[in-house]
């Protein structure tokens, strides 16, 4: 898998990880935040059908504006 830089990327080596804000029904995402130069997300019902990745500087952008929109509710 590449990232939009054309890095690739290898998700046999990522370690995933739910939120803390995840419900018991299995809906919601999975994170590996710990590959440096790429962050890819899937859907923990389907970790096989493929992940989105994005490079560290749209996923820091994404995290700082979610915290941004929390401040504001």
């Amino acid at each position: 898998m590449k990232i939009d830089n054309g890095t690739d990327v290898n998700l046999a080596r990522a370690t995933w990880r739910k939120s803390s804000y995840s419900q018991a029904n299995g809906n919601c995402v999975e994170v590996a935040d710990t590959m440096g130069v790429a962050i890819p997300v899937r859907d923990s019902k389907d970790p096989y059908r493929g992940a989105l990745t994005f490079s560290s500087a749209s996923w820091s952008a994404f995290i700082t504006n979610l915290k941004g929109d929390q401040a504001q509710s």
